[in-house]
């Protein structure tokens, strides 16, 4: 069965960094991985997507050029690395899977969710 464990989250104030970790589990062939954020009130929202099949990528505009999504296939990892952190990304984050790829980073096209984890920015 397919398993999602986020971790590496926490505090930081504005302008710093953190690297959420999503250990993967349970996918037999290609799958693609997405991070979204979710703040009370609000739907999740995609951050960030990347493809076991070709390794592409996708990024919301509001993440682009600080955020970087990668894979480690020898330790069965997606990383999202968050550079130059602003308040406005607070929120809770998930990992989500799928099998296959997909061109879109969006929350109908992910099946398998984590748990989620906390990221606080202060201003």
């Amino acid at each position: 069965q397919v398993q999602l464990i986020e971790s590496g989250g926490g505090l930081v104030q504005a302008g710093g960094s953190l690297r959420l970790s999503c250990a993967v589990s349970g996918f037999p062939d290609y799958y693609a991985i997405g991070w979204f954020r979710q703040v009370p009130g609000k739907e999740r929202v995609g951050v960030s997507c990347v493809s076991s099949k070709d390794d592409s990528t996708v990024y919301a505009d509001s993440v682009k050029g600080r955020f970087t999504i990668s894979r480690n296939n020898a330790q069965n990892t997606v990383v999202l690395q968050m550079n130059n952190l602003k308040y406005e990304d607070t929120g809770v984050y998930y990992c989500a899977g799928r099998h296959g790829s997909t061109w879109f980073c969006s929350l109908a096209e992910f099946d398998y969710w984590g748990q989620g984890i906390q990221v606080t920015v202060s201003s």
